[in-house]
């Protein structure tokens, strides 16, 4: 499973720091770090795809959110005895408790 979140995680890692890095233009020296790089990696995609390049990073966001909606579906189903355990001790921890043990009337503050 450690495996398995690792890769889903290290490409959504890379790509949001080349883009971060690329569109601010903190290059390092590195030229697919600069925004010339930025501006055509987009200019080749958008024209691949036949779309506006404005058009991909949002389209690319949703692909990320929807791809970690399916993969944290599958990690929860597969854990759903523990989750469901650990939702059922959280829930009887919350139970206010009996009238016996609240404190009883002369113990309070007559504080106004």
């Amino acid at each position: 499973m450690k495996t398995f979140l690792l890769l889903w995680a290290m490409p959504i890692v890379l790509l949001g720091t080349w883009y971060s890095l690329s569109y601010y233009d903190i290059s390092f020296g590195i030229f697919m770090l600069t925004r010339q790089a930025h501006e055509l990696v987009f200019q080749i995609y958008g024209n691949v795809l036949g779309i506006p390049p404005e058009t991909i990073p949002p389209l690319v966001m949703r692909a990320i959110v929807v791809d970690s909606a399916v993969l944290f579906a599958i990690i929860g189903f597969r854990r759903r005895k523990k989750i469901i355990a650990w939702w059922k001790a959280r829930q009887e921890k919350s139970v206010p408790l009996s009238s016996e043990a609240r404190a009883s009337m002369d113990s309070l503050s007559s504080a106004p």
